[in-house]
């Protein structure tokens, strides 16, 4: 391992995109320190550095920590990537259900080009009507309206417009650093991003519970190592359920032509156990945030204590609708109809099962069963806060809420992507992967290497 961690900084190129990674994501953080034209920095710093709360603020918290957003800030980035996010995921379902968007998902590298542009014409519309929510919900709205000055407040219209495209340029300058990750760093640049702003909340968070005002004593020691059991356990079993695959063997039908016996070969299909990755969550998250904002407007009590993220009915609700999101995504996006026929075409089989109808209602029938697996393992990781948060005294929400399921569901999957890009780039190199012990074979892979070089 010390040898990997040597040759990242050894190989020239891999040591250029890692520190062009580094300064772009360090870039991106310096954006949240920077507050709006017309915010009273001093009580901006007093507002930013308040935790806690009840209520909405709480579900505000909860997505900010899933997002990297920062909602109740009023920063140069406090949208963060969300509208790109939200813009994607809109993309991503109409492209299965509108024939024209279909046809050019389906043209290859220039139709995803189209697409990604269509996507970063959306998010520009609703930047703009997320950035209502920071600007009438903390700036000019209820006590809000002390983090302005007085010469701003008198023209409120004004200024609304200027912090809409001040944010709205915020997110478009943050998709232009996660391209430029994407083309110049290692790895996919807005998952990193997203990565980025997850991970960003942590110091704070550990700071705040060692510098506590009744001290870091011996229940406190115990709390922590507590937590930390628990979020081990927790990542273990995301790196299992993200690798875990169901492999469905395929046979390849032989072709005789003169002497020769062509195909043959036995190789599998791989279907993965989570097929539908963090969307369950982030649509049943999107969704319970309805219930208490509709309560809070008519005075129902019974919604508004969907807020607390806690109780029977909201990890009810909360599960219920992960595993409805679950079967709604992978039926979407997994198409048994189209791969029965590509194997048909190319000349292979399944084992045992007929080509065509069959194979299709096979290859539904078993994404079903594992889809049913991977949406109880997302139920389970999405409520675990839930049934911890009381267990954990003292440790502040943003900690609990990374146990969450989207937090440590996109940071997981995010390093395990970049560890896999930094080991392609490395066996490119022709030195030991990221992952792999250098032993006896590392050096007479590097020597031949070399002397093929020269």
């Amino acid at each position: 391992m010390s040898v990997s961690l040597g040759n990242l900084v050894r190989v020239p190129e891999i040591r250029k995109k890692l520190l062009i990674t580094l300064g772009l994501l360090f870039c991106y953080r310096i954006g949240f320190a920077i507050p709006l034209p017309g915010v009273n920095v001093n009580e901006f710093l007093a507002q930013i550095n308040q935790t806690g709360g009840e209520g909405l603020a709480k579900l505000t918290g909860l997505m900010n920590v899933l997002t990297g957003a920062q909602l109740q800030s009023a920063t140069l980035f406090s949208l963060g990537v969300m509208p790109y996010i939200s813009a994607s995921i809109i993309f991503s379902l109409l492209t299965k259900v509108v024939p024209t968007l279909e046809k050019i998902s389906k043209e290859g590298a220039s139709g995803q080009r189209k697409i990604n542009r269509y996507t970063r014409y959306a998010t520009i519309p609703i930047c703009l009507v997320q950035a209502q929510f920071v600007i009438f919900g903390r700036l000019l709205g209820g006590s809000g309206q002390s983090m302005l000055y007085p010469e701003v407040q008198e023209n409120a219209l004004l200024y609304a417009i200027l912090a809409m495209v001040c944010m709205t340029s915020g997110t478009l300058f943050i998709m232009w650093l996660g391209e430029q990750i994407t083309e110049h760093g290692v790895g996919n640049g807005m998952s990193l991003i997203i990565m980025a702003g997850i991970v960003a909340s942590l110091p704070k968070a550990f700071l705040g519970y060692f510098g506590s005002e009744d001290g870091f004593t011996s229940e406190a020691y115990q709390t922590l190592l507590l937590f930390l059991m628990a979020w081990g356990i927790a990542v273990v079993a995301v790196v299992f359920m993200t690798k875990a695959q169901r492999r469905i063997p395929i046979q390849q039908a032989k072709q005789t032509r003169g002497r020769r016996v062509y195909g043959g070969q036995r190789h599998f299909l791989p279907l993965k156990v989570n097929h539908a990755g963090v969307m369950p969550i982030i649509f049943a998250s999107a969704l319970l945030i309805v219930p208490p904002i509709i309560g809070g407007a008519l005075g129902w009590g019974f919604l508004e204590d969907f807020a607390i993220a806690q109780g029977f009915w909201y990890i009810t609700c909360y599960a219920g609708l992960i595993f409805f999101f679950a079967f709604f995504w992978t039926s979407l996006m997994f198409q048994p109809n189209e791969m029965a026929d590509n194997l048909k075409e190319h000349g292979s089989f399944v084992p045992g099962i007929r080509p065509g109808t069959k194979t299709a209602e096979f290859l539904e029938s078993t994404m079903v069963r594992i889809t049913l697996a991977g949406a109880a393992f997302l139920a389970l990781v999405a409520v675990f806060p839930s049934f911890i948060s009381g267990g954990f005294a003292g440790l502040d929400m943003s900690l609990i809420y990374f146990m969450s399921g989207t937090s440590i569901l996109i940071v997981v999957g995010v390093a395990l992507d970049l560890v896999e890009k930094i080991n392609a780039l490395l066996v490119m190199r022709n030195y030991e992967g990221f992952m792999k012990e250098s032993g006896p074979s590392s050096s007479t892979t590097a020597g031949w290497g070399t002397g093929r070089g020269t």
